[in-house]
């Protein structure tokens, strides 16, 4: 699909999409617990389904209607068949969770999934008794009964690792100690993960270089839980209104989430942004902005939405430790660049840094999503800086986190086509 997004101011106000973060968790660990659960989930994303088919699969009935999902457990079925699609999420929390089920079960795995890292996570679960086959391929398969005990595991790659060997510790029957061997990276997602096991009843204590899970527990349903307003998504609305001048609001947003990414609003503040909290409604304008150097090591998935802070900032923004850009569904660093230079920006890749100088207007012109919704989403957004229309090709990328992403943004003024 392409989409067409002229250029125009970006104001008004937009409710935040669930949280994709939060409504993988929910769904598995509703999944797994003794009785059914209703997860509320306003919003369903092709990553969210993804995660719901593969536990339709595997050990749930699930149904989605009203806004939520009405989750049964049931036996495991052997043999099944699990399509991730290209959710990482889906892929990196159900392969152990799986493994500690006793399952035979198969992943398919698409886009650039198969290539994304999982020897960490492949070598922890196998010291633990699973069997895995088809590494590097498509079509990956586990078997084998997943034992507890303590395990060790990096923790600068992926906390999608932690989270998954956290997720399955309580189905082992035992106590699971998780030893982490290099400092832990992008830790708001474990605490999201600690969240969610407390929302079901399982206790788990983190502690600087390690975490532990006691023995005999067992995931008991609270009957119902929500999934909050997601952080990531919202932060492009929050961006593009700082970049274009505002105001814009965003409405239904916790800042005591455990969500990372609510680190947007300091980021903003860097940028010289004005930001105003109202309960859950967040309000941001922006007027000369200035540029600003960011770490995004943390909290990578910010990164194409702090790009509009930086074509709008006077000076040169650097957002810095970009390698986890790289492993994304693009190369994310990549990509941002391309994009940017793609509608008349001045970006590149010095090091370990992602580069933009701030401009008064941009061209506007063509750009490719590259199969990545954040690169859509930001190439979307940039229009408010254009003198001229931005084509967006692959906009139905946006898909995977944000189904309504172009409706929202018509809400709040650009004109957008769609073909």
């Amino acid at each position: 699909m392409k989409a067409t997004v002229y250029p125009g101011p970006i104001t008004g106000s937009v409710p935040a999409i669930a949280s994709k973060s939060q409504a993988h968790r929910l769904l598995i660990a509703a999944a797994l617990a003794d009785v059914p659960t209703r997860v509320a989930c306003a919003d369903v994303s092709r990553d969210i389904q993804a995660t719901a088919d593969c536990l339709n699969a595997l050990c749930a009935d699930i149904s989605y209607t009203g806004g939520a999902f009405a989750v049964t457990p049931r036996a495991v079925s052997a043999g099944a068949v699990l399509d991730c699609g290209e959710s990482g999420s889906t892929w990196r929390f159900l392969l152990p969770v799986a493994a500690a089920l006793g399952a035979r079960a198969t992943f398919l795995l698409r886009g650039r999934l198969p290539q994304r890292p999982m020897a960490a996570l492949y070598q922890a679960l196998e010291g633990q008794g699973a069997v895995i086959t088809g590494k590097g391929t498509g079509r990956v398969s586990v078997e084998g009964c997943l034992a507890g005990g303590a395990v060790a595991i990096a923790g600068d790659v992926s906390s999608q690792f932690i989270s998954g060997l956290l997720l399955a510790a309580p189905l082992t029957g035992q106590a699971v100690d998780i030893r982490l061997t290099t400092p832990l990276g992008s830790a708001a997602y474990v605490d999201i993960t600690l969240q969610a096991l407390a929302r079901f009843g399982v206790r788990a204590e983190r502690q600087a270089d390690a975490l532990h899970v006691p023995g005999a527990q067992r995931y008991r349903s609270p009957g119902s839980v929500e999934a909050e307003g997601d952080w990531s998504n919202a932060a492009f609305w929050l961006c593009a209104g700082a970049a274009g001048g505002g105001p814009v609001t965003c409405t239904g947003l916790d800042i005591h989430s455990p969500q990372g990414d609510h680190a947007v609003l300091d980021m903003l503040c860097a940028f010289g942004a004005q930001v105003t909290v109202s309960g859950r409604d967040v309000t941001v304008t922006g007027k000369d902005l200035r540029a600003a150097d960011i770490d995004i090591d943390a909290t990578p998935d910010l990164a194409p939405a702090l790009a509009l802070l930086g074509l709008a900032a006077r000076g040169e923004t650097r957002l810095t430790n970009i390698a986890r850009l790289r492993l994304k569904e693009s190369d994310r660093a990549q990509t941002i660049t391309d994009a940017l230079r793609a509608l008349g920006a001045a970006a590149d890749i010095q090091g370990d840094s992602l580069v933009i100088r701030g401009s008064n207007q941009l061209p506007g012109g063509v750009c490719d999503a590259a199969s990545d919704h954040r690169i859509a989403m930001m190439a979307a957004c940039a229009a408010c800086l254009c003198a001229g229309p931005v084509d967006i090709r692959g906009a139905e990328a946006v898909d995977k986190s944000y189904p309504r992403f172009f409706d929202d943004l018509r809400a709040l003024g650009p004109r957008v086509e769609e073909e």
